[in-house]
């Protein structure tokens, strides 16, 4: 048995497919099915029912693709310790970001980070904060930033920044008209979300529980954008995060932003780890960085 062989397995384990498991882990469909033989014959199992059409494990293959990852995750943090007794900073960071933050945060600390770490590497990867805390558990990622509450007892973490909401508007809106809005304006009002998934719906929904307001059942934004241009084309009403609409990000024609007055509805963004990881010194470190965001940022 080798690890290669395991990874091949996982891999064909989360894709179902041969060619397309092959293809991701860069060899060819042969050499993947070959060792995924031999991994069968050593153990004296069949791992994967095989079909013209269709993949799918086995039993006990579910449970060995299970255990594997936890090889693998025990494998990668071999390899984080030899990095520790090392430089972290020369080496490669995982990091994991959910998408209404990561295109809105990054060009704000990515130059800090290079200055700070010009020899770290960062591999990033945007999915919503299911899948990445998926991911960070299986030692597919080093760390994430995500927004709180996380409910992991194996996850250590520490606060960056609160991050108010605003509320968009079309501006011929009658809110667009008021300097600042108050949760007491959203009484009865419909706000268009983003589906099912999204961090930023959950709070957007606490949001609307709050001020007796509800969501527009017919319409679910797939992304921040969407949500964006259907403001500015009359569709409704929502709230953003302060970030997605300031520099770099260009004006909406048509889009109204109106800052909440006190209380200001917010989401608290955090790096998070696991506690096990052999980075938690760095880690910690790198989050005072992701801390030094530029003053206004976070302002009206």
């Amino acid at each position: 048995m080798n690890l290669r062989a395991l990874q091949y397995f996982v891999k064909l384990a989360d894709l179902r497919h041969f060619s397309k498991a092959a293809e991701a882990c860069f060899v060819s469909q042969p050499t993947l099915s070959t060792q995924i033989k031999k991994l069968e014959e050593e153990l004296g199992v069949q791992l994967v029912e095989r079909s013209p059409k269709n993949i799918m494990l086995t039993p006990v293959g579910v449970e060995i693709a299970e255990r594997a990852r936890l090889v693998l995750s025990d494998v990668d943090q071999m390899k984080a310790v030899a990095r520790r007794s090392g430089n972290p900073a020369d080496g490669v960071l995982r990091l994991g970001l959910f998408p209404t933050l990561a295109p809105y945060f990054l060009p704000h600390v990515v130059p800090n980070l290079r200055r700070q770490y010009p020899n770290l590497r960062l591999q990033l990867a945007e999915e919503k904060s299911e899948d990445i805390l998926r991911m960070l558990r299986q030692g597919e990622l080093d760390a994430a930033m995500l927004a709180l509450p996380i409910h992991d007892e194996g996850l250590e973490m520490e606060v960056l920044f609160k991050e108010p909401f605003v509320l968009a508007l079309p501006g011929q809106h009658p809110l667009a008209s008021q300097p600042r809005v108050g949760l007491d304006d959203l009484n009865g009002a419909e706000l268009l979300l983003l589906e099912e998934g999204h961090c930023l719906r959950e709070h957007a929904l606490e949001v609307c529980a709050l001020a007796d307001a509800h969501e527009r059942v017919d319409f679910h934004a797939t992304s921040m954008e969407t949500l964006r241009q259907m403001v500015a084309a009359d569709v409704g009403i929502t709230l953003m995060p302060i970030m997605a609409v300031k520099p770099p990000i260009a004006a909406t024609k048509n889009l109204a932003i109106r800052y909440f007055d006190h209380p200001v509805p917010s989401r608290t963004i955090a790096l998070v780890w696991r506690i096990s990881s052999a980075l938690s010194g760095f880690l910690k470190e790198v989050a005072q960085c992701l801390k030094s965001l530029p003053p206004d940022l976070l302002k009206p």
